[in-house]
């Protein structure tokens, strides 16, 4: 053929030879594989959307669909505080009656490394978790509503994921590539969540025995569902890394082992009142202009969603009316989940992400359209769970406990636990928020003005006395006091962290005779054996605040002397 004749030769022809000249250079794939190696094998090519990712991640993607491993996301519209993280506790407990393993993943958008070092005014006090993790109150509950021990991987911010890759560019890991937002840092992103999804986690309760499974046991396994939560709201500038990472992973696992719930709010005005559902609309329009779609509604409000609600909802944001859920206000949190039984939500995940026994891969019917498969009901851990719930309304007695702290108000883990307390003893619990400043007016202990008269006069009427952690001096006199009270009048007392130091420092002083002890924390120069009645902890640092804490579930060893 001459070239003259090639010149007229149909440029698709050419495409055609070319595309059946690398085809036959391909080793053929099983069927349904859709990640295949790339040249060299440091890299891997995803066909499904044509990106390169890193083996980590590939190895990661792999193993989560080689193990049926399920994904739900919780997002948040309108406003924040709305109910996500109580949203995904609940849902984790569908999943546990369905006899699944559960585990849980906080995001966290903001800057901070961890929760440590901001105040409680700002972000509500920090949950310490047995391996000392600061994290997120949202983790509390978590580990109350799955029964596990979680650890400070469950909590993720943006803080830790940018440390983690700026520490891999300083190394060379990158081998000299411009690191970006996107692929570097989704690719990071979505790497943290597979590990976290599947880490086992210590303490399951098996539900059909009741038995606890510890660590240490050779019984722990991975998890067979993930809840990850993202915190903040849809469309704030610091989460869209983590909208764009989630958006890409379910490329990754795949449609039928990640689904999205999106809880927004619809609130109440007008007279006569009216539903208003204008916010639910924009939030899940938003989301969908950021790449995601969500499976399910959580609809928080006062009331619960009328009939009309819902099918205006369903019309404007594309989820079937049966997956709009309505998330009402209840007498307490631990409702929640049987208000979601109630609405059928336990058969539609199954449906929806294909959880075997309860549906087949294969199975081609809409999730909104499946009614009773899982059938939790009458499960042993519904039914425990609803004698919790009930026991919370219909309690047998009440008791008083003093909160003697600098913050009052904020000291939600420990009212979380005195709460837990009080349910487990059928007992309603009131709390008793005293400043500690007010119980001494300054270092010598007098107290003299009427808000000190009237803090002693509350103290002394309260059933018990807990002195919470904090920092700084201000109102550590008056927790010493508070604690000589409790020790002299044989009132119950529990002292966490600075409310142990001074327990100590008030035995020293009032049982030993040593007037002038104190801590090495906020006194240095203290006589050795003598004033010194708290030595600076050897993790301690005055400069530096953040992870300088001995924290976290640790064997403390008490030497003779």
């Amino acid at each position: 053929m001459s070239p003259r004749c090639i010149r007229f030769v149909p440029r698709w022809i050419f495409v055609s030879l070319y595309i059946l000249l690398v085809a036959r250079n391909v080793p053929a794939k099983p069927l349904g594989s859709h990640i295949s190696q790339a040249h060299g094998g440091k890299v891997i090519e995803n066909i499904r959307g044509g990106a390169r990712v890193p083996r980590s991640l590939q190895e990661l993607v792999e193993e989560t669909i080689a193990s049926d491993r399920k994904i739900v996301v919780v997002t948040g519209g309108v406003l924040s505080g709305i109910g996500k993280g109580v949203t995904a506790s609940s849902i984790g407990v569908l999943f546990r009656a369905m006899g699944l393993r559960v585990t849980a993943l906080k995001i966290d958008p903001y800057l901070n490394v961890d929760a440590g070092t901001m105040s409680p005014f700002e972000h509500g006090e920090v949950f310490v978790l047995d391996d000392g993790g600061e994290t997120d109150l949202d983790l509390g509950n978590y580990e109350r509503f799955l029964s596990v021990s979680l650890t400070k991987e469950s909590n993720l911010s943006t803080g830790k994921i940018y440390q983690s890759v700026i520490e891999k560019e300083r190394i060379g890991h990158y081998l000299g590539k411009t690191v970006q937002v996107v692929p570097h840092v989704s690719d990071a992103i979505q790497e943290w969540v597979l590990r976290v999804a599947k880490a086992p986690v210590a303490a399951f309760v098996k539900a059909e025995s009741g038995r606890r499974v510890d660590a240490n046991s050779d019984e722990i396994e991975a998890p067979d569902v993930c809840i990850v939560e993202l915190g903040g709201t849809l469309g704030d500038i610091e989460s869209m890394p983590f909208v764009e990472a989630l958006r890409q992973l379910q490329e990754q696992v795949g449609y039928k082992n990640m689904c999205f719930v999106h809880v927004s709010l619809v609130p109440v005005m007008g007279s006569p009142s009216e539903q208003k559902t204008k916010p639910t609309q924009h939030s899940v329009k938003q989301m969908m202009q950021l790449g995601l779609r969500p499976d399910f509604l959580c609809c928080r409000g006062k009331e619960p969603l009328e009939d009309g609600t819902k099918e205006k909802l369903s019309l404007f944001t594309s989820v079937p009316n049966n997956a709009i859920m309505s998330i009402h206000d209840v007498s307490n949190i631990y409702r929640v989940p049987l208000m979601m039984i109630e609405q059928n939500l336990p058969s539609m995940l199954a449906q929806r992400l294909r959880i075997q026994p309860y549906a087949s891969r294969r199975d081609t019917l809409n999730y909104a359209q499946v009614d009773g498969v899982t059938d939790i009901k009458n499960s042993e851990l519904i039914k425990s769970w609803t004698e919790l719930a009930n026991s919370v309304d219909d309690p047998e007695s009440e008791c008083t406990i003093a909160m003697v702290g600098k913050y009052c108000d904020q000291d939600l883990s420990v009212v979380k636990a005195l709460t837990h307390s009080a349910i487990a003893t059928r007992q309603r619990l009131r709390i008793e928020w005293i400043v500690a400043s007010d119980l001494s007016g300054d270092d010598e202990g007098e107290v003299g003005d009427e808000a000190s008269k009237s803090a002693w006069d509350r103290l002394k009427k309260c059933d018990g006395i807990v002195v919470p952690g904090g920092f700084g001096t201000r109102g550590f006199e008056g927790k010493i006091a508070a604690t000589k009270y409790a020790r002299e009048s044989k009132t119950p007392f529990l002292g966490i962290c600075l409310g142990m130091q001074a327990a100590v420092i008030e035995h020293c002083r009032s049982v030993l005779g040593r007037q002038g002890a104190h801590s090495s924390e906020f006194k240095q120069g203290l006589e050795e054996n003598v004033e010194d009645a708290v030595i600076f902890m050897p993790e301690g640092d005055r400069e530096r605040m953040g992870g300088t804490m001995r924290l976290g579930a640790r064997e403390t060893i008490l030497k003779d002397g």
